[in-house]
């Protein structure tokens, strides 16, 4: 390359990767002025495909630097790299071109990869395999990636579109760290880009940092430390949370005076305990702890004929008691009635009981919704282990109670088979009290 041969410029799919700079680019450079530059530039497309730093650190040094070309079919004739180094793409027939004038290559220009090589898996390998990039780094490579379209090689990477599942899987990292990188490129500030870039920031507090205006971006990026920055991350992120729970709140608000104005009265909340006939070994001898002693029981067919789904909302979530045994009976009933298995959370209870394969100590309240409703907020979910006394026979602790009230304050609620009144609720079944006022 001659002093007035154009300086090639940086191939897109190069810059998907950060360049590297302060300490690490001085080495390089006092390295190259020390050795020489050992391994060529590689061109592709009239562009630097792998050597951006390296190229940099001829400059810096003043050390001339040596070019090779990526995936050619044949050596390179000098026109092809005359035509490089002014930074002309190839057509694909000179890229076939069998060059006759082989005596006129400089002795040190040789062919990178081989012909058909895949140019961003070339990238990709000799990066990864180079230098030691975190997962917020990756992160942000994948979202350029996943953010490329094909088109001509002086304006775009001839590659074919990559969606961010499979930028993801290449960069070996989770879809979630790539959408938040998509939200720092799109929204973040050129200084909070680099940031993340050196590996100073986390992918995801930058993206909680992107929404904040560019200009206190800027700020936060130029005088906060990293104890600082974090305290500004956790503002942000605790304001974010706030507006979400807010959103939630108010469609649950909405949901609620929908589901009342219905003419007839449906429910937004169904909390249910059947009453499970549980069969023993044998009905003579294996009665003497049996639910029927304490309430009458129903056939499994019964219950889940019991036509709940006519009592609820267009969009309603169904609690549903159920013990270990009746797990899959518990589903079915849960299916039947109109709704889809979401979750479940378990009552551990103070005290062991009885068992054929284990002792119980536990029961589950199974989770399903119908239509659209509203999950709790992030940091407003209960954990999905519930400690609590076991009462009288079959009775379930007030604290799950307390728990739906929390989750949904405003939604018209029923409570199936209940036993104590509780306000605002109605109650249905055989020992229901009247509904507190």
């Amino acid at each position: 390359m001659t002093d007035s041969s154009p300086a090639p410029a940086f191939h897109p799919l190069a810059n998907l990767f950060p360049l590297i700079e302060g300490e690490a680019f001085a080495e390089l450079v006092a390295d190259i002025a020390a050795r020489g530059l050992e391994d060529p530039i590689v061109l592709h497309e009239g562009k630097i495909l792998d050597g951006r730093n390296r190229f940099r650190a001829c400059q810096a040094a003043g050390v001339a630097p040596r070019f090779t070309i990526f995936g050619l079919a044949a050596e390179p004739s000098s026109f092809m790299i005359r035509a490089a180094l002014a930074g002309l793409p190839l057509t694909d027939h000179e890229m076939r071109l069998t060059p006759i004038d082989l005596g006129e290559l400089p002795a040190d220009f040789t062919v990178a990869g081989v012909p058909g090589a895949d140019a961003l898996g070339y990238v990709i390998s000799k990066n990864m395999h180079r230098r030691h990039l975190d997962a917020s780094q990756r992160a942000l490579v994948a979202a350029r990636l996943a953010t490329m379209r094909p088109g001509r090689p002086s304006e775009k990477a001839e590659i074919s579109a990559i969606s961010q599942r499979e930028a993801a899987e290449v960069m070996k990292v989770d879809r979630a760290s790539v959408q938040s990188a998509r939200a720092v490129l799109d929204h973040g500030a050129s200084e909070l880009i680099e940031a993340v870039e050196r590996g100073d920031i986390a992918v995801s507090a930058a993206a909680d940092l992107s929404a904040l205006p560019l200009e206190e971006q800027r700020r936060v990026i130029e005088t906060a430390d990293k104890r600082a920055l974090g305290a500004v991350v956790k503002a942000v992120r605790a304001e974010k949370q706030l507006e979400k729970r807010e959103r939630r709140e108010a469609r649950e608000t909405g949901l609620a005076a929908r589901q009342r104005a219905l003419p007839e009265k449906r429910y937004g909340v169904i909390y249910a305990d059947p009453e499970w006939r549980f069969e023993p070994y044998s009905r003579e001898s294996g009665m003497d702890r049996a639910a029927d002693n304490h309430y009458p029981t129903s056939p499994e067919n019964d219950i889940v004929l019991r036509k709940v789904g006519d009592i609820a909302a267009k969009d309603c979530v169904l609690f549903l008691w159920a013990t270990a045994p009746m797990l899959l009976s518990a589903v079915r009933v849960l299916q039947n009635w109109g709704f889809t298995y979401k979750t479940h959370w378990i009552w551990e209870k103070d005290r062991i009981g009885t068992g054929y394969w284990n002792r119980n100590q536990h029961e589950l309240l199974l989770l399903g919704t119908r239509g659209d409703v509203p999950a709790p907020a992030m940091g407003d979910q209960w954990p999905s282990v519930i400690k609590a006394p076991v009462g009288e026979h079959s009775a379930k602790p007030e604290v799950f109670v307390e728990m739906i009230e929390a989750y949904f304050p405003n939604l018209p609620k029923i409570e199936l088979n209940a036993r104590r009144a509780q306000p605002g609720w109605d109650a249905w079944g055989l020992e229901a009290p009247e509904a507190a006022s």
